[in-house]
């Protein structure tokens, strides 16, 4: 039998999303962001409201990057969240990360995250809060892939977000294999 949540934010994984931009002097800000994601294929969504100092950076920048959050980073990772860029003015060197500034677009790469998407401004939605980016490039740090050039997730332990718990998890072992598995219906 199910039982009724209700209209929540609820599910699984939540990717914890590491939005990087500049400020007008060139100080590189970070920010958590639980709810985003892949809209189309060089096309990113996430939800940011307009009180952010980040949202204010990458309106006037027309640029940010999206790393994705590690194992090795979940302190610093909340970190960025829970402190604002309207108050903190250097949130990068308190939490220990390293900026380094992107070859694609003007924002920054934290060295520290394996894995950043880097990209231009498409839209903003003041009303829905809808921040939607281009990626124009994903870069990943050589230590987390494979032989062939992939992103090999034993190497790179992304986290999630569990928004009921309010805690932060790995992903799990491999159970089965996309646009294989489904062919043994028919």
């Amino acid at each position: 039998m199910r039982k009724n949540l209700g209209a929540k934010a609820i599910l699984y994984p939540m990717p914890v999303l590491i939005i990087g931009s500049y400020d007008e002097k060139g100080t590189p800000n970070a920010m958590n962001a639980a709810w985003g994601g892949i809209s189309e294929e060089t096309e990113i969504s996430i939800c940011v409201s307009d009180d952010h100092k980040t949202t204010e950076n990458i309106l006037k920048k027309g640029a940010f990057t999206v790393s994705i959050a590690d194992k090795n980073n979940v302190v610093e990772a909340d970190y960025v969240g829970i402190a604002s860029g309207n108050d903190e003015d250097d949130k990068i060197a308190k939490c220990g990360w390293t900026a380094e500034k992107s070859c694609f677009v003007d924002a920054p790469l934290f060295v520290q995250l394996p894995l950043a998407l880097e990209c231009r401004l498409k839209s903003y939605d003041k009303e829905s809060c809808r921040l939607v980016g281009e990626i124009v490039n994903v870069c990943a740090d050589e230590s987390i892939l494979d032989i062939d050039g992939k992103v090999d997730l034993t190497r790179f332990i992304p986290i999630t977000y569990d928004p009921i718990h309010h805690t932060y998890r790995t992903l799990g072992e491999v159970v089965g294999k996309a646009f294989s598995d489904g062919k043994k219906i028919n």
